[in-house]
């Protein structure tokens, strides 16, 4: 029985949402409010819970939710009440929102949109604003130790950026959604170094040439303490299996060698895992206790601890099937690289559907002309239409068949494999969350 308050059902009040706000996962920049206001609004007329809670604030153009997941992992391992707060979801509203693992309790959701529907008619804001300001009421009302909470686009304008958390962190900076934060990687840089704060540790994951100097001119203007992962921790040794990523991190400055097992078991993860520890590392000194125990039960059990889902998923053998949201350069040529490392002899089958904000034209560059492809589109007003996918590739010299339905796609490259194939899926979160 779903919970019901006022006149609207749990999935009635996901309607509203979905169908009277605008949201940027479904119409893309038209929803992208460009400041804080209504955020703002909405977190005062609740108290401000934002400052009710301890948080860490995470940033950067891919991994920064696999970094999220780890650490909620991590803190919720060590005994600490743990709110997580990432985008999108890809199958249900409540993966936006969890403490503990737990996603947001549907009554609290409907409870919430009832009490405040008439706000949100006042002042409109965008399904982002809204999840944002719910998932902070949420958080302080139920005391929650620390939250975790991952930027939805760039930084300095996002809606998370409210927080004055305990450390900000920014993973990476790469090409995406330029239409929005620049089309240079400094530019990309200065939108998301707007989460760092006056007097407030910051972790840089990757640094680049282009980006370094601005990450240094915006924590010295804040007199932020600047730590940078690459000159402090660095992975010696990697080996990927099905199941589980063996790592061996090295701590720069004491010459320690971690030896991690993590189920997020893609290569990529090497990378965030190091901006993770480094992340324990800040809370350690600050006085917080991550006992290693929990540290390392954690990164081994980050799916089930966190629910977290699309990061290389393995789940169908003979032939190897395997879910990524990878959905930009920097992702794909991740994926690419793992696909060579893991199976280099394999048939590859790749069933691909992007968004039309995304830079198509370059990504699908990369794309190896061996490979078998399944052109699909989800079912929002972003999704780019598989018909336009299919074109735009066969100029990259592409070919593929073309399915309205990522689940057809699928069937049809299961038929066509061999039981030593790999069939990959990617390109958006979106066409992941089509799964049956």
């Amino acid at each position: 029985m779903l919970p019901t308050f006022g006149y609207m059902t749990y999935q009635e009040t996901l309607n509203y949402l979905y169908e009277q706000l605008p949201m940027f996962t479904r119409i893309g920049a038209a929803a992208y409010k460009k400041d804080l206001h209504n955020t703002l609004e909405l977190c005062e007329t609740l108290g401000n819970p934002q400052h009710q809670f301890k948080s860490i604030h995470i940033a950067g153009t891919n991994g920064k939710g696999s970094t999220s997941h780890m650490l909620a992992a991590i803190l919720q391992e060590s005994g600490y009440k743990t709110g997580l707060y990432t985008s999108p979801h890809i199958r249900n509203f409540g993966e936006r929102i969890r403490i503990n693992g737990q996603m947001i309790d549907e009554s609290f959701v409907v409870e919430f949109v009832d009490k405040t529907k008439g706000l949100y008619e006042k002042i409109q804001p965008s399904f982002f604003e809204l999840t944002v300001a719910m998932a902070f009421n949420y958080f302080a009302k139920e005391k929650v130790d620390f939250a975790v909470v991952e930027t939805g686009l760039g930084g300095r304008l996002d809606s998370t950026n409210i927080l004055s958390p305990l450390l900000s962190v920014i993973t990476n900076i790469g090409y995406d959604h330029m239409n929005l934060l620049g089309n240079t990687l400094e530019e990309i840089a200065w939108q998301k170094a707007g989460i760092i704060k006056t007097n407030t540790p910051v972790i840089i994951g990757e640094v680049l040439p282009e980006t370094y100097a601005v990450f240094v001119k915006e924590a010295n203007e804040k007199e932020a303490p600047l730590y940078f992962t690459q000159s402090r921790y660095v992975t010696e040794f990697i080996e990927p299996t099905e199941n589980l990523l063996f790592c061996n991190v090295k701590e720069l400055k004491s010459n320690t060698v971690e030896k991690l097992r993590m189920d997020l078991n893609g290569i990529y993860q090497a990378k965030n895992v190091c901006t993770v520890l480094c992340v324990v590392e800040n809370l350690r000194k600050q006085g917080y206790v991550i006992p290693e125990a929990s540290l390392q039960h954690a990164l081994e059990n980050v799916k089930e601890l966190t629910g977290i889902r699309g990061r290389w998923d393995m789940v169908h053998q003979h032939p190897t099937i395997i879910q990524d949201v990878a959905h930009n350069a920097d992702g794909i040529k991740q994926v690419l690289f793992q696909l060579e490392n893991n199976y280099p002899k394999a048939q590859i089958h790749f069933v691909l559907g992007f968004v039309k904000d995304k830079d198509v034209a370059n990504v699908l560059k990369l794309f190896p002309l061996t490979a078998k492809y399944y052109f699909t589109n989800a079912h929002i007003p972003r999704a780019l239409p598989y018909e336009e996918l299919q074109q735009m590739a066969a100029q990259n010299a592409l070919e593929g068949l073309g399915f309205d339905n990522v689940n057809d796609a699928i069937d049809k490259a299961k038929e066509l494999a061999g039981i030593d194939d790999v069939i990959i899926i990617c390109g958006s979160f979106f066409i992941i969350g089509e799964i049956n």
